[in-house]
């Protein structure tokens, strides 16, 4: 009882303090602008803090360190994958987006094209990939307070998800942009705070010798020299060309799904100049590579400390292993009180985690339902500031009960898992659209939509259709058997029909708007304009 009075007490200390947070930014939210990008009133450091905290989400934090405890060095691979990906982003669109663009990703489509088609289509992706990505903070949510509470009943889970959903709804409903930046920076230094404490106690444990741990590891697990070399989750020999492409597809998801992440994107525009934007992500990769670098020992050492067994025993996809770990090694050294507390502590952080990210990912949506499809395609830009407010904050609830309802479901699904099929949707709809607009002069409306709908629609079409929705234990329904696409990440087959459909769309449409496109080429450039119109 102990133990569970000082979680909730942690616990109700961090849902107060950011509550308050998002009070008291609610007083200076008086129009669209502080609404959807905080006034872009945010500093370069500080909006690289918030990309910080809004990136490292559960399945960083919960579902990597899980995989790498199961699996060893193929699990490292959501590291490296999701670290890269922002090179990807900072290269190719940070700076354009931030110039070519007001509130959301459609606005930069939608300049030099018919707004109405190309901003529904931008809408209904935007809301599909914030979906998914929020599934894999309610799992990870239901998975954290099982473990805390000793809760493992499916209907004591289930009430967990609600209750976070209900809270991430609050934070977007009463604070907007303002509000959920300043929940994300709190967020980001607890967490690189926590992860590096247990990190350096680890490490201790082996007398700092990265070498020991993962030997330690290897032999815990009970795989041997194979949990050190790739192969053990993907390309193994057992899933013959299927599992190589699969690790294929998986590469390129998260590669390239972060430049096309709405909750991302949207960042971008909280700043005041394009200089802020480009330091930003600066401070985020080195924040966020920084933060993957300690995965790599929390993953190994649960491994080593708590063991891939009991693991799985808590949680079958591996996403209790941090919190474990924490636990472990605080009894390790400072005894049994200490591991209560550090456990607390963890669980504490990975639970402000989840609540940062899915009001980010929730703002995103919500804002893109009232931004783009009620007031330019229902209300044809008539609607004032405070009716779209209005509506943006009734779109949180709607999709906020969507996400509760769809995490009860996905229980049993690795969370980093979760985020590499949000990627892949990103990947195969949002970013083939945004780099033909940026880069490609004879890009048109019928290409916007083509590449959009085409790469959203394949992607999730193949999901339903693999493993992971059906035909096995780990399966969304388990008990159900109507997969025949092999691959469980669809990126491989996605991200190039999302590209083919964009550039057919493009060539078989007569629409051509030379002048359209020199206009966005000289704002992408130079930002002159961004803040002063929304594109129409």
């Amino acid at each position: 009882m102990g133990e569970h009075a000082l979680s909730i007490t942690l616990f109700l200390v961090f849902v107060a303090a950011t509550l308050g947070i998002t009070f008291w930014a609610s007083r200076n939210t008086k129009d669209a602008a502080d609404y959807y990008a905080g006034g872009r009133s945010f500093t370069g450091v500080q909006n690289g803090m918030a990309i910080g905290g809004d990136y490292m989400s559960a399945a960083s934090f919960l579902g990597i360190a899980g995989i790498i405890a199961l699996s060893g060095y193929d699990g490292f691979l959501y590291s490296i994958g999701f670290l890269v990906a922002w090179l990807v982003a900072l290269l190719l669109v940070a700076e354009l987006m931030r110039n070519s663009g007001k509130y959301t990703m459609a606005d930069v489509l939608a300049f030099r094209m018919s707004p109405r088609p190309v901003r529904t289509a931008a809408g209904v992706s935007t809301i599909v990939v914030s979906i998914f990505y929020l599934l894999a903070q309610m799992v990870g949510a239901g998975a954290l307070v099982g473990l805390l509470f000793g809760i493992t009943s499916s209907a004591g889970k289930a009430g967990t998800i609600v209750v976070v959903g209900l809270l991430m709804i609050v934070y977007v409903v009463v604070g907007g942009m303002k509000g959920t930046t300043w929940v994300q920076i709190v967020k980001a230094v607890l967490l690189m705070t926590g992860a590096a404490l247990v990190t350096l106690l680890v490490l201790g444990r082996f007398g700092f010798n990265l070498s020991t741990l993962l030997g330690t590891a290897a032999e815990q697990s009970g795989k041997g020299q194979a949990f050190l070399e790739p192969g053990l989750k993907y390309g193994v020999e057992a899933k013959g060309l299927a599992g190589k492409l699969d690790l294929i597809s998986l590469g390129l998801a998260l590669v390239l799904g972060t430049a096309g992440l709405p909750h991302i994107l949207i960042r971008f525009y909280t700043v005041p100049t394009a200089k802020d934007a480009r330091k930003s992500v600066i401070w985020g990769i080195g924040i966020i590579g920084t933060f993957y670098l300690l995965t790599l020992v929390l993953g190994f050492g649960a491994a080593a400390l708590v063991g891939s067994e009991e693991i799985a025993a808590q949680n079958a996809a591996g996403n209790t292993a941090a919190p474990q770990l924490a636990e472990r090694v605080g009894q390790l050294v400072f005894g049994d009180i200490g591991g209560t507390i550090l456990l607390a502590i963890i669980a504490a952080v990975a639970f402000a985690t989840i609540l940062a990210v899915v009001a980010g990912l929730t703002l995103a949506s919500s804002s893109s339902f009232a931004h783009d499809l009620y007031a330019h395609v229902f209300r044809r830009g008539t609607a004032t500031d405070k009716e779209e407010i209005r509506v943006a904050r009734i779109a949180a609830f709607a999709i906020g009960a969507v996400s509760i309802v769809l995490g009860i479901f996905a229980q049993n699904l690795n969370v980093a898992f979760l985020v590499a099929l949000a990627f892949a949707v990103a990947a195969s709809g949002n970013l083939p659209a945004i780099l033909y607009s940026l880069f490609w002069k004879r890009f048109n409306t019928a290409g916007a939509v083509s590449a959009i709908y085409g790469g959203l629609t394949s992607a999730v079409f193949l999901v339903i259709f693999s493993p992971v929705v059906s035909g096995a234990k780990t399966s969304l329904f388990p008990d159900a058997d109507f997969q025949w696409f092999p691959l469980e990440n669809p990126g491989l087959l996605s991200i190039p029909l999302g590209f083919l459909a964009g550039y057919i769309g493009t060539v078989t449409s007569k629409e051509y708007r030379a002048d359209k496109y020199a206009e966005i080429e000289v704002r992408s450039l130079t930002g002159a304009g961004a803040e002063k119109a929304t594109p129409h």
